[in-house]
Order: structure tokens, then sequence, then C-alpha cells
């Protein structure tokens, strides 16, 4: 018998590396002055900090011609960047105008939009093909003489399909659209560096890949304008008011700083347990359906159906001996809204799982996963 659960829920969260943890440790009782305030010697070495984590992230991240603005994490930057733009371009046109995003969003994305929407602007949300991912030919459909923002994430946090960013970049870039993208699930898993030239904004999380919590970031154009969403100070550009965690800032960029370095040793390490916990699954088990494609897809993540069960009860008995997901951890426990749009039915989408592996995860747990699941299957059954 396992003592506790198998933890297979890395999507949700990361637990901070050490390096993260040894990073942050001066600036929670020693260098703790505010970086915001240029007053005295103390706030001026605390500033000077700040910007060189900023400098660290351009250089880790190779951006050319982008402000690195610091949030609370992706879901601020989601609003800041799609709130913002939006705001501000019927302030500068006074038209509403048309955006279009993928109903699989996350709902960092898609509630903001849904507020858009009230205000007067117009959204399409495009359903993707079976395998999750989007059409470029139904997406270059769909746009409009109107369309001055698209919102696509680069990889999807319930079924780990990754986009073709680049081909939808070049579109938007053609159109004069700006084209913002949701990376928050894929740095340190796949290879993205030769893609941020391409998108105008990109949203970045800190606890996806081993840092703290409540930090993140959204990398702009220099020449793009938002309108803030909080304001009070004109920290960050004039975009986001407020005392920088500059602890949380030095984890975050030492965060970048390895998962940038190691991400192709961790990506052959995650996909190797992936793909070993995906063949014993289907070795053991009938009827299991992959949602997503297999081929574009992150290393570390692995979402299946299981038909003719109860999803209830299912979920229900793995609860104590294995940690995974339903859906997406902002999804309240109900039904996935990215695998309704895939074709699942309720009930399939109910008795879906997403399991997303750690590099903390070994061949141990993969092997015990997989015989939990079979019989929690077989019983069910």
């Amino acid at each position: 018998m396992l003592s506790t659960p198998i933890l297979l829920d890395y999507q949700s969260s990361t637990p901070c590396s050490k390096d993260v943890v040894d990073a942050m440790q001066p600036f929670w009782t020693e260098i703790f002055s505010n970086p915001s305030s240029k007053s005295n010697l103390a706030s001026i070495n605390a500033s000077a900090i700040l910007e060189a984590s900023r400098e660290k992230i351009e250089q880790n991240l190779l951006l050319n011609n982008k402000k690195v603005v610091f949030t609370s994490g992706a879901t601020e930057s989601n609003n800041l960047a799609l709130l913002g733009f939006a705001r501000n371009y019927y302030k500068k046109t006074g038209n509403y105008g048309h955006i279009i995003t993928l109903k699989t969003e996350h709902k960092a994305v898609l509630e903001p939009l849904d507020q858009l929407k009230k205000e007067g602007f117009l959204v399409t949300e495009i359903t993707p093909e079976k395998d999750g991912l989007i059409s470029e030919d139904n997406f270059i459909k769909n746009i409009r003489n109107d369309t001055f923002m698209v919102s696509i994430m680069m990889a999807n946090n319930e079924i780990g399909v990754i986009q073709p960013i680049e081909n939808i970049s070049k579109i938007c870039k053609l159109r004069e659209i700006i084209f913002h993208s949701d990376f928050a699930q894929c740095l340190g898993y796949i290879e993205v560096n030769d893609i941020f030239s391409d998108v105008n904004m990109i949203t970045i999380s800190s606890h996806k890949i081993y840092g703290p919590k409540g930090i993140g970031l959204l990398l702009i154009d220099d020449d793009i304008d938002l309108e803030p969403l909080i304001i009070g100070g004109g920290h960050e550009y004039g975009f986001r008011a407020g005392t920088l965690p500059l602890p949380l800032i030095v984890g975050f960029t030492k965060a970048i700083e390895i998962a940038v370095c190691n991400q192709k040793k961790n990506a052959k390490q995650l996909l190797m347990h992936r793909n070993s916990l995906l063949k014993g699954l289907l070795e053991n088990n009938s009827g299991l359906l992959i949602n997503g494609s297999l081929t574009k897809r992150l290393p570390h993540n692995l979402n299946l159906t299981a038909l003719d069960l109860n999803g209830t009860k299912f979920h229900k008995l793995l609860k104590s001996k294995i940690v995974c997901s339903s859906g997406s951890a902002c999804s309240n426990g109900e039904p996935s809204h990215v695998l309704l749009a895939l074709g699942r039915s309720f009930k399939e989408a109910e008795s879906s799982i997403r399991l997303s592996i750690g590099l903390s995860t070994n061949s141990q747990d993969i092997k015990h996963s997989i015989q939990i699941l079979t019989d929690t299957i077989k019983s069910l059954r």
C-alpha cells in the first residue's frame, strides 16, 4: 500500500525548486526595501536588483524589443493583455472591433473576452479540430476587416496540444492584427525562444515552472500601449501599479533560467515517463480514448477518457491514490469545456482524466499509477 498518493498533477502547479528557494532567501529579511522607491540607498539597491532580474529574463528568453511587465500571475497577465489592449484600442479609434480566440482557451482568457463582449466588442470563439488543433484555413475564414486582436494559447492546459503559433503569428502580422498567446504551460517543456519575436503579447507563469506562486509576467512589444487595470503609482511602465514583490521576482527569474537551461534534458525525461504511462494503460485497458493530438503535445501531459464507467465514482476512488485532475485547476469540478469543444459527450468529459508528470516523477510512480488506474477502471466496469 502507498502511504501517500502519487502526484500526477504538475500542470496545476509545481513545487519551488531548492535553487529557487535559495535565491529568494535573502530578500525576505535582509534585502527587503521597496524597489519602487528611490529615496534611500537600500531602496536604490532593491531597484537595481529588480532591473537586473528584468535584464536576466530578457537574456534567458533572447528577447528583442519587448517590455517585461511583472504581474501577480498568468491570470492577471491575460486580463491585462486582453482588457488593456482592447480598451486602449477603443480609446484611440472609437471602434469596438473584432477579436478571435479558441473555444478551448483557459478561462483566464475566455472570461475577460466575455467581459469585452458586454462592453461592445465582438468575439469569435473558433471550435478546434477533433485533435484539439486550430485549422489555419478556418482561422483565416474568421478574420474580418475589423479584427484587431487574436488570443490563442501556445499549449493547452488540459489536453496539452501545441498550436501552430508560428503560422498564426505570420497571418496576424500580414493583416496587422495584434497577437496574444498564453505560454503558461510551455516554458521549460518545449522550445519556444524562436517564437518570442513573432508574438506581440505573451503570458508566462512562475508556479508552472518550479517557481513561486503569486508572480507572473506579460511580455509586450515596445510599441504596444495598454489601459492599466490597477492604477495608483504608475509602476511597470504605467501598465500595473503596486509595490513589486522582489523575493518572488528573484525566484521567478531563477526558475526561468533553470527552465530554459534544462529544457531539452527535462523534456526527454518527462516524455519517457509519459510514454511508459500511456503504453501501460493501453496494454491493460480497453475503451480508453486519447484526448488531443499525441504528436503535437507537451511531453508531460496525458489526457484520457475512460469509456463505460461512472466519472464521478472514478475520480472519487482515485482521490486517495493519485493526485490528478478532471480538467483545469480553475474548473470548479465542472466537466471540461475543452473536452466538450472537442466533441466529447457530457458523460465522456466527466470520465476523463488529466495526468501530468513532473520532474520528481519516477519509474515506480508510473508503474504504480498504471496498476491503480487499471484496477479502478476494472472495478467500475
